[in-house]
């Protein structure tokens, strides 16, 4: 599990060896329209960059036969399904990891069309960085705009714009800047802080990993050399401190194999930074105490940050249990049973008002209605359209939720963890849909301060 390899990471890092330096961990995945180059992107950046296994690379060759003409398909490596290979389309997403002597990098390799808009939100719903695909002939498409959309939804902090297949186009420099010309004049209404276009061919390897020959004109980095660069270290809330709790250990008993002597809260925290004795509010219980001790596997710490993993030793035992949040005192989250969020629908079964579900936000579970459907998101011109009488498959829009017991939250713009969750369904505990939360009013946030402290 990807949590387990975070477990005693400092925002993403782990920890170094002796002389050697942390190398810290890009999540990033690769979305666009179908056959602009994805999965063969992606095989490319793993072959050329020699993270390749013995046997992938001849499982690789044998496969050759099933894509045709006998030749190596870098997209077997990460279209894994038969139907994915067979028809030369991305179904389901497809995780891959690498690294380089600079970083890690886990990529999610999403599939382009319409019909499985889901699969693409849940591939890039963890990423620090998205990379859309556009094929040089074509240009800039409905769907390049519909999963730059998505991305900036889902405020992915940066964006690469790969216009694939310049070796199609002569390698033009005209055609790369008129496709950057008109990528551009929509990217103000996505809110993404970071854009940077990069002409290469994932098939020849130009500008992957080594400098295409083929476009002296293009003076910047390849594709690897910006995803190894790329700062990410300020994509992380670190002012808001939120520490969902996942479990409370208590103190064992005589003859455990585990000794510990203290009664303490495990987690991972999902924002902010803690120190030992910093004056904390546990929610939902509305009690302030104190950090006493930060605890981690390699022992204790005067301070920790998000995403690290830890156990918190608090001053008094208060009533805390999984789905409590702490938060400091001096930086309070919102609280309340009325939420309004963006959504995602992924399941056949449309979602209509009145629907009774549950909701998992962080470690907490609560049963919920959709009390109004507010909107439907046209993701051509980013506008919402009128109230709909549901959202089927694939929607996004806007919704209205009544909680039975508070939530206490972010908006995802400023935490995409506790501002973030999914509606599961009562009977079948199938995951049915995934929202963004909008921010806490001030009406809100001074309500539940007024309430809790």
């Amino acid at each position: 599990m990807v949590s387990d390899v975070l477990a005693s990471s400092v925002a993403g890092q782990r920890p170094a060896l002796p002389n050697q330096p942390a190398i810290d961990l890009l999540r990033f995945n690769t979305c666009g329209s179908v056959d602009d180059g994805k999965s063969t992107l992606i095989g490319r950046l793993l072959y050329d960059s020699k993270s390749l296994m013995d046997d992938q690379v001849e499982a690789l060759e044998r496969s050759a036969d099933l894509t045709g003409g006998g030749r190596v398909n870098l997209a077997n490596l990460t279209d894994g399904l038969r139907a994915e290979r067979e028809q030369g389309i991305t179904i389901d997403v497809a995780y891959r990891y690498f690294a380089t002597p600079r970083r890690r990098f886990i990529v999610a390799d999403t599939p382009g069309h319409v019909q499985y808009t889901r699969n693409m939100v849940t591939g890039a719903s963890t990423a620090n960085l998205s990379i859309v695909l556009v094929d040089a002939r074509a240009g800039v498409i409905e769907q390049s705009r519909r999963h730059a959309a998505i991305a900036g939804l889902l405020r992915i902090p940066h964006l690469v714009v790969a216009v694939n297949k310049m070796d199609l186009v002569d390698w033009s420099e005209a055609r790369f800047n008129e496709i950057r010309d008109e990528f551009e004049k929509f990217l103000p209404r996505l809110g993404i802080r970071d854009v940077k276009f990069i002409p290469l061919s994932a098939l020849n390897g130009d500008n992957v990993v080594t400098p295409s020959p083929h476009m002296p004109w293009y003076p910047g980095p390849t594709l690897l050399s910006h995803l190894e660069t790329v700062h990410i270290g300020s994509d992380q809330n670190l002012e808001q401190f939120r520490f969902p709790v996942q479990w409370v250990n208590r103190p064992n008993r005589p003859g455990d194999a585990s000794l510990h002597d203290f009664r303490g809260v495990s987690g991972q925290i999902a924002g902010g930074i803690v120190r030992v004795d910093d004056k904390v509010l546990v929610l939902p219980a509305g009690v302030t105490t104190r950090v006493k001790r930060i605890h981690t596997l390699d022992g204790d710490l005067l301070e920790a940050f998000a995403p690290q993993s830890v156990t918190l030793v608090l001053e008094h035992d208060v009533d805390v249990s999984r789905g409590s949040m702490i938060v400091r005192t001096d930086a309070l989250p919102g609280g309340s049973t009325d939420l309004r969020a963006q959504l995602c629908w992924m399941n056949p079964r449309a979602l209509q008002r009145g629907r009774k579900l549950l909701l998992k936000h962080t470690t907490a579970t609560t049963p919920v209605i959709v009390t109004e459907l507010t909107h439907r998101l046209d993701l051509e011109t980013l506008e919402l359209r009128e109230a709909p009488t549901e959202f089927v498959l694939n929607d996004l829009g806007e919704v209205r939720l009544r909680t039975a017991k508070p939530v206490f939250f972010d908006g995802y713009a400023s935490n995409r963890l506790t501002g973030s969750f999914i509606l599961i369904d009562p009977d079948t505990h199938a995951t049915l849909g995934a929202g963004m939360l909008h921010a806490p009013s001030e009406a809100v946030r001074a309500e539940f301060a007024d309430y809790t402290i």
